[in-house]
């Protein structure tokens, strides 16, 4: 473990370490509802990262990742190679440049691998979702930010983002109602559920 730990602090691979580490505390705020990982993706998204459709969040997760494991195996073999000083130096920064390039291709094979196990989008549209009841799963819902658990007619549930425009905020563990969808933003509006002005209970 100790000689693990001295691996991964060693140059070049405590840059890729930190990036991972710093990755890591990302989605661990995320699972616990603290940030909204639709806002780890920039602009172009996936088509940016060139990783066969996966959000940019994950692709950008999967390459350094992938971009640590390389550099931590080449400065494994470099220590052994018995370069010098001088030459371990040089090597150890184009192992910094060659790690991520050499990430990039594998990162795609693993996505595009991946996209084949993954089981094919059913015919239900996202809007099949509006005029259901959600539960709110972050500690706040608002303008920017929010994640919703929603439970199809089949049973199956969803989690899906959710904005909120003014009046009570819901928060979490909240009841809300789908009301609208939206297509651009690729997120649900949401409102206060109140069972007594469910439509579905009037008419009935």
């Amino acid at each position: 473990m100790e000689a693990f730990v001295r691996a991964a602090m060693a140059f070049p691979s405590v840059v890729f370490s930190a990036a991972l580490l710093v990755i890591v505390f990302c989605w661990l705020l995320a699972a616990f509802g603290a940030v909204d990982p639709d806002g780890f993706d920039g602009p172009s998204g996936a088509q940016l990262l060139g990783l066969g459709g996966l959000p940019a969040a994950v692709g950008l997760s999967l390459l350094t990742a992938v971009a640590w494991l390389l550099s931590l195996t080449g400065g494994a073999l470099l220590e052994r190679a018995g370069l010098t000083p001088g030459q371990q130096a040089a090597a150890s920064a184009g192992l910094l440049v060659a790690a991520p390039l050499a990430a990039w291709p594998l990162g795609r094979a693993a996505a595009r691998g991946a996209a084949r196990l993954l089981p094919a989008e059913s015919g239900r549209s996202r809007r099949d979702f509006v005029g259901l009841t959600c539960t709110v799963r972050t500690r706040r819902v608002d303008e920017h930010f929010g994640q919703a658990e929603v439970t199809a007619e089949d049973g199956s549930s969803a989690l899906v983002q959710v904005r909120q425009l003014g009046g009570d905020r819901l928060t979490l563990g909240s009841t809300g109602l789908l009301y609208d969808y939206d297509d651009a933003g690729e997120f649900f509006w949401v409102a206060p559920y109140d069972a007594a002005l469910d439509p579905l209970r009037l008419r009935g």
